[in-house]
């Protein structure tokens, strides 16, 4: 792969900078020189990228979202989906990110998706780069338990009460292939038979999985909706809070002592509320969207102006309408309903999400050294966040270099 000069248009580059008439060289899939193109030394066999107008940004990191090549909301159906197919569907499903312009994606709970990031790291398809939890960890009956199916059924969570269950499951995920430990510290929405008020699992339990993961050079992100949930998460040593919904004052604190990362998710909350009763949902779950959404926004947005870390997600699973490809929606949500302006919601669909993967030293900012993960985009997102929800503004999608799109 030979030298690339992205020449002229602007940089955005995910630390808060917007530069003018830029260049960006590439050698082979790293990031050589990035700011003034007047300033960058370009050798004479390097291809020019002419982006007159245009903007190179970094690429789109989706911190929170589930490759299970789910296409039902019914859970018996997809849990007797032969895993074929299922696998088939999720490596359609990357094409769509990229197609999005999501170059990196956090996989919070999926059987299959350490497959398909082996099969991508393999060269055998093109596609995101992903890092992946396998299973959840959830307690018995609690969010990642499927209610409704014997537990031998359930491919999405593996379930361990005490804790020398909860050490052993941790070390099994690994075991498995998994990069991190997503674990349910609360209840959920789609849960049928549980409350995202009420905690799961015990402090104690908690550190007993941190322990494990951080042994194993990693770290743990918890699906955290209640108050009590979100607090005993953070005191077990948890990095990333996922959802945050019913985050307190105490819990902010918490977040911001621990140098924490919240991940809210809007987009889920939001496609629910909205499309919840066409797609078949249970009434439950649609009650407790409903419920929760007002106050998901409110207590986002004293987070944010606490100045607690947001990192994009969407919880997007492959459902009709939570399908893959909609990922920028997250950005214009964190505008819209959190109060972001737009360059930083493009920080944290970027280098903060990097971050919550556990990726910032080689993705999520435009500089020497990185990887060249890059979008180039039509129009300008600063002027307009929504102009990265049309997947056409998203003209070229490079990840380590190569164009996928």
């Amino acid at each position: 792969m030979s030298a690339i000069f992205f020449k002229g248009g602007t940089l955005i580059d995910g630390k808060g900078r917007y530069i003018e008439d830029a260049g960006v060289l590439v050698q082979q899939d790293v990031i050589v020189q990035a700011g003034k193109a007047s300033e960058i030394t370009v050798a004479a066999e390097a291809r020019v990228e002419e982006l007159d107008g245009k903007i190179i940004m970094p690429g789109l990191i989706d911190a929170h979202l589930h490759l299970v090549g789910a296409r039902t909301p019914n859970m018996v159906a997809a849990s007797i989906t032969p895993s074929e197919i299922l696998m088939g569907r999720a490596l359609n499903d990357t094409k769509k990110m990229i197609n999005a312009g999501v170059t990196s994606v956090r996989d919070v709970g999926s059987h299959i998706a350490v497959h398909v990031r082996n099969l991508i790291k393999e060269g055998e398809f093109d596609g995101p780069r992903i890092k992946t939890s396998y299973q959840m960890l959830s307690q018995t009956g609690g969010h990642g338990d499927l209610h409704m199916l014997p537990p031998q059924f359930n491919k999405y969570g593996h379930i361990c009460d005490g804790i020398a269950e909860c050490s052993k499951a941790a070390r099994t995920m690994f075991r498995q292939g998994a990069d991190f430990i997503k674990v349910c510290a609360s209840g959920g929405v789609l849960s049928e038979k549980d409350d995202p008020r009420s905690p799961q699992f015990t402090i104690d339990e908690l550190k007993a999985i941190v322990y494990e993961a951080e042994a194993a050079g990693s770290y743990v992100a918890a699906h955290a909706q209640s108050t009590v949930g979100i607090k005993n998460a953070l005191i077990a040593g948890v990095k990333t809070i996922e959802h945050g919904v019913l985050i307190d004052d105490e819990g902010i604190e918490l977040m911001l002592k621990a140098d924490a990362i919240l991940v809210p998710t809007m987009t889920i909350t939001h496609l629910i509320v909205t499309h919840g009763s066409r797609m078949g949902l249970p009434e439950a779950s649609l009650q407790k969207a409903i419920l929760l959404n007002n106050v998901h926004n409110q207590n986002m947005q004293k987070a944010y102006r606490a100045g607690v870390k947001i990192a994009m997600g969407t919880d997007l699973m492959g459902v009709p309408p939570i399908e893959h490809g909609q990922h920028a929606m997250e950005l214009s949500l964190l505008v819209s309903e959190i109060g972001l302006c737009p360059m930083e919601a493009i920080i944290a669909a970027t280098r903060t999400a990097a971050e919550a993967c556990a990726m910032q030293d080689s993705i999520g900012t435009i500089e020497a050294g990185k990887q060249a993960d890059l979008l180039i985009v039509s129009h300008n997102p600063l002027h307009n966040i929504k102009v990265l929800e049309d997947c056409a503004n998203i003209e070229q999608v490079y990840v380590g270099g190569k164009r996928l799109k």
